[in-house]
């Protein structure tokens, strides 16, 4: 192009963007009542950020309601750059607010709502957007309504966020084939997939409230479609028959017409489930077995409901030290996903692939660092970690500080004491006593020490050696900068812990122990020494009341605790095998488990979060959450 043609090219920008600008004054001028939005489209050859600038150097020259409309434009332009910092900052222009209108106040507070949004406070987003007057264009409410639920949402408030979104998504009936699944209208489209976020936020009581207060047809169809949804969370094929089943009832519903994106994938989630299922578990052992009898029992229980299952092969791992051969025999065979193995050796082993032929959910967590790791490589277990976090987090949610550890003297428990002081240290907590026993300790002696009875006893006999005996009257005293105590211990060793530390003037220290202090027994007369501990563990030992619990005992041998939190885990696998792609691509982000309730973090890793209980009576009781301590 030769110097001519640029200045030619030049000229004409300027006078595009000299008349928009004569235009935009214009029009302010004539509806100064009722100041236009603004939409900018750009000009040939400029960007985004000239047009900011434009319109600021616009703003600056520009006074009133001129300037006002030009700077909320250029506001709004920043904020769909992602400039959120720059946005602030022009928001506090001076003047501004003095010669803002009806419809240039709504504007203005939606972008000081997403801009405190942006900064993580959301309670000052909300306060702008009730307490400024609504935009009355539709347009301009559609975006209100968005960005309420958004804030809702941000607030954890989803049910406020779904009442919201669905504002925004009224369409006409129309009569469908109840087997059909498409989307059409892309706003509305966009609307439900909110709606949808929203309500999957709520938990199912909460939902079931909802629908007896929902005021109108279209409400409670949504939450009955969520109700129906979430009541089938263990199943896909469940799912979806739900969902059919829904649409039949609801038939004029706007949802029945547009599915939320997410119900719309579940159907494609389900024809590219794994078809066939290897589990590589060292089945001559007790460990091994235990998952396999919860895998059989939850594959089982999915043939009887009639919502499908894979075709399921064994292949025993017991004392393979080479996990390669035994893996790519099951892939040879057929399998399109393999669960295992459980030794951490040979998951290690899987780990270090940097490709795996089909998705693996290996049955305990790698401990190299040192490899990425495959993208079919998913990881599940009953790490102690994870355990002892939480266990450390209800610790620091009951706003305890100072910390005594007691536990057993061996190699494995000394493992467990250090995991957990690592993680309360990292919590910001203090550890003040650390106390082992054996087999052969004296409880009591073990006790004194951890409370420093002891020193207290050692006090006395001081004073007693410099004073007439007569005139002592000694009441010994623990420690008082305790604020609870950590136990390590199993039933038999706590059933003699708990009385001691009461004996010696510790009743009223909060105790929490690790899981092994419950074997899954109902023994509630020689469970009552354990009243007042504290634990976390998982919902298939706690809930006392389960049909299917009892139905699985009553296959297979009896199982003591260590083996029965197992037996849920082989449960899990066996509900984990056809969702991992919906958590690996965030499509769900929790699934209720027998060993917890599942989620999945960045690097695959299948985490559980446990339930609390206390001794009461001899049993544990569920403690509602979120669970705090006292003193």
């Amino acid at each position: 192009m030769s110097n001519n043609d640029n200045r030619q090219t030049h000229s004409r920008i300027e006078k595009q963007k000299l008349l928009l600008i004569l235009l935009i004054s214009g029009l302010i001028v004539a509806c100064s009542s009722n100041p236009l939005l603004v939409e900018l489209s750009p000009l040939e050859g400029e960007s985004t950020s000239q047009r900011i600038d434009e319109l600021l150097a616009s703003a600056n020259n520009s006074f009133g309601a001129d300037a006002a409309v030009l700077r909320i434009t250029a506001i709004e332009l920043l904020l769909e750059q992602g400039l959120f910092d720059r946005a602030a900052l022009e928001s506090q222009a001076r003047n501004l607010r003095e010669a803002l209108t009806p419809e240039l106040r709504g504007r203005f507070a939606m972008a000081q709502a997403r801009i405190a949004n942006s900064q993580d406070d959301p309670e000052s987003a909300l306060q702008y957007l009730t307490e400024t007057a609504a935009p009355s264009s539709g347009n301009m409410n559609t975006q209100l309504r968005r960005l309420l639920g958004d804030t809702y949402l941000l607030l954890d408030r989803p049910a406020d966020a779904f009442r919201s979104y669905i504002a925004n998504s009224e369409i006409g009936s129309s009569e469908i084939n109840s087997t059909e699944i498409f989307a059409s209208d892309e706003s509305i489209q966009n609307f439900h997939d909110l709606a949808w976020k929203a309500l999957t936020a709520i938990d199912y009581a909460e939902l079931s409230s909802l629908a007896s207060s929902a005021s109108n047809y279209k409400s409670r169809g949504w939450i009955e479609l969520a109700k129906a949804v979430a009541g089938q969370e263990l199943s896909i094929k469940g799912q979806l028959d739900s969902i059919q089943q829904w649409r039949r009832v609801w038939l004029s519903h706007a949802a029945a017409r547009i599915l939320p994106r997410p119900l719309i994938q579940l159907q494609r989630n389900w024809e590219q489930r794994p078809r066939q299922v290897a589990l590589l578990l060292p089945l001559q052992e007790q460990a091994g077995r235990a998952i396999q009898e919860g895998f059989l029992g939850a594959y089982y229980q999915s043939i009887e409901a009639n919502h499908g299952a894979p075709i399921i092969k064994f292949y025993d791992s017991s004392g393979v030290t080479n996990i390669y051969p035994i893996y790519d025999e099951a892939v040879d065979d057929g399998a399109d996903l393999v669960i295992g193995p459980l030794d951490k050796e040979l998951v290690n082993q899987l780990h270090r692939l940097p490709n795996l032929a089909v998705p693996t959910l290996a049955l305990n967590y790698t401990d190299d660092d040192s490899f990425s790791g495959s993208d079919n490589f998913f990881q599940f277990g009953l790490a102690p970690e994870n355990e002892i976090e939480q266990a450390a987090q209800l610790a620091t949610n009951s706003g305890f500080k100072n910390a005594a550890i007691i536990t057993p003297s061996g190699s494995d428990y000394l493992r467990l004491n250090s995991l957990f002081e690592n993680a309360w240290t990292a919590a910001g907590g203090n550890v003040v006593s650390r106390s082992t026993f054996d087999s052969e300790s004296d409880y009591a002696e073990i006790i004194k020490k951890s409370m420093a009875i002891d020193a207290s006893e050692a006090r006395a006999e001081k004073i007693e050696a410099l004073l007439p005996r007569d005139r002592i009257e000694f009441i010994p005293r623990r420690r008082q900068d305790i604020d609870f105590i950590y136990l390590i211990a199993n039933p038999r060793q706590g059933r003699q812990i708990q009385p001691t530390l009461a004996f010696y003037f510790a009743e009223s220290l909060p105790i929490i122990a690790y899981p092994s202090i419950y074997d899954g027994s109902n023994n509630t007369d020689i469970n009552r020494d354990l009243n007042g501990i504290i634990f976390l563990d998982s919902p298939w030992l706690l809930q006392q009341s389960n049909p299917f619990k009892e139905l699985v005992s009553s296959s297979f041998r009896k199982a003591a605790g260590p083996l029965e939190r197992l037996r849920a885990m082989g449960i899990d696998s066996y509900r984990l095998h056809d969702r991992l792609t919906q958590f690996a691509t965030f499509e769900i982000k929790t699934l209720g488990g027998t060993t917890g309730l599942l989620t999945m973090n960045s690097d695959q890793e299948i985490q559980r979060q446990l339930l609390a209980a206390r001794f009461i009576d001899g049993a544990p009781q569920l403690l509602p959450p979120p669970t705090q301590l006292h003193r």
